[in-house]
């Protein structure tokens, strides 16, 4: 499922603008605002001349403009004042943004019942370890991710997108996935039936289990007029730790990636199709939803 941020590529708008407006910032604070200065004591200092000039000449005068001359000088030019006004601003947000939680939206319905369309999240960016913004580069281990983790991640394919799915496999796991249930390193994953889930876009049911994913349970859907297996998949990196049949298919996931599957089995493109995610292609840990303007009883934490 790709997620769009609010601008396209906002993090790099954000880096921009925070740089640009740090640096007028700084030659402000640091010279500008010095050469006003300079300007603003020297005529000071020749208006004081001037009338005292006149004192000395017996002329009466009025030195109540003095103020104004002094203001009107030290006065930042408006490209000055506005880039020092946003500058703190735009860098609590750039630094909130890219260590800390990052807002995006749902545009499909490939993580539904978990998430649906139109529910904005938040994503961790700490949790998995801190990143360099823009380049995405890890810099501080913290935790990996957890099988049942629901991780952003920089789609393989095109690092453009933003992907939201459910960790399945992490390094060295076993996937099968027969007849659309899976087994991981030998062991069979629980399912426990619920109600059929109502799609109410497209007016249709699909099966609803509970999957309890090494100790992480959460909702998944199952399409019965969908076949069991994996439909034309790529020939993605790394193909060879892959096996395929009418069945389903068998995956090793190889050091340092992550395999990736969608809640909605049977209307996700994931890593059944496109492969394993690396490391480096992880974003955060997706964690609360925070607000859906066609239900706010979306709005809450979620597994």
């Amino acid at each position: 499922m790709s997620l769009q941020a609010i601008l396209g590529n906002f993090a790099l708008i954000l880096f921009i603008l925070t740089i640009a407006t740090g640096i007028i910032w700084f030659l402000d604070v640091f010279h500008f605002s010095r050469v006003r200065r300079a300007k603003a004591d020297q005529a000071l200092a020749e208006f004081d001349a001037r009338h005292a000039k006149l004192k000395a000449d017996g002329i009466k005068t009025d030195d109540s403009g003095r103020a104004k001359i002094e203001a009107e000088i030290l006065r930042q030019p408006t490209w000055i004042e506005y880039s020092g006004s946003f500058f703190p601003v735009i860098a609590l947000v750039f630094f909130l943004r890219s260590f800390l939680y990052e807002p995006f939206k749902i545009p499909s319905s490939s993580m539904v019942p978990t998430l649906v369309i139109g529910d904005l999240i938040l994503v961790n960016k700490f949790t998995y370890g801190i990143r360099l913004p823009v380049i995405n580069k890890k810099i501080i281990s913290i935790n990996d991710p957890q099988r049942g983790d629901v991780m952003v991640f920089k789609f393989p394919k095109d690092t453009s997108l933003d992907y939201i799915k459910r960790v399945i496999g992490v390094p060295g796991d076993k996937i099968v996935y027969k007849n659309k249930r899976l087994t991981i390193n030998g062991k069979e994953v629980s399912y426990q039936p619920l109600p059929d889930y109502l799609d109410e876009e497209h007016l249709s049911y699909s099966k609803q289990y509970v999957e309890q994913l090494t100790g992480v349970q959460h909702k998944i859907l199952n399409d019965d007029r969908a076949p069991a297996y994996v439909q034309n998949p790529d020939p993605f990196p790394m193909h060879d730790r892959c096996t395929y049949n009418l069945e389903g298919f068998t995956c090793t996931v190889p050091t340092g990636h992550y395999f990736m599957m969608g809640d909605n089995r049977d209307n996700s493109l994931d890593s059944r199709y496109w492969g394993f995610v690396p490391d480096e292609n992880i974003v955060g840990k997706a964690f609360f939803v925070w607000m859906n303007f066609s239900n706010i009883r979306r709005i809450g934490s979620f597994q």
